[in-house]
């Protein structure tokens, strides 16, 4: 799957996103290996805590599924229609990425379209992480 392929699935999957307190949506679109895409969006909460990102949502319906090879999340966010800005993954998204990822071979789109993106490895977005891998 191309990275504009995967970026229209993630502005689809932003669609979704629950975010009435801050009004800034966020879709993800998560690749497995063989090939499956698993899409999430931001689910805010009153409460702020429970809020869960977009790419969490993602990650945790394909672990959900059993799947445990990945090969790439696509991101899209903001405020408005169109995302205007990239929209970069939290700390605590790029932790649960260090949970199941290759940081060397894992890639992290970020998008404002599917033309104007960045592709970096989960290394570059998380250099010197911490993961399975440390203990």
């Amino acid at each position: 799957m191309d990275n504009g392929e995967l970026i229209r699935l993630a502005l689809e999957a932003r669609e979704a996103a629950y975010a009435p307190y801050s009004g800034f949506r966020v879709g993800a679109a998560l690749l497995t290996k063989d090939g499956k895409v698993y899409k999430g969006c931001n689910i805010e909460n009153a409460g702020y805590t429970p809020t869960n990102c977009a790419e969490r949502t993602a990650f945790f319906k394909a672990i959900s599924e059993g799947e445990r090879d990945f090969v790439a999340i696509a991101v899209v966010g903001g405020s408005g229609d169109l995302p205007k800005n990239y929209a970069f993954p939290c700390g605590v998204c790029r932790q649960v990425m260090m949970e199941f990822c290759e940081p060397k071979t894992f890639r992290v789109i970020t998008a404002i379209s599917e033309k104007e993106y960045m592709d970096k490895t989960l290394e570059e977005m998380l250099p010197h992480g911490f993961g399975p891998f440390s203990l």
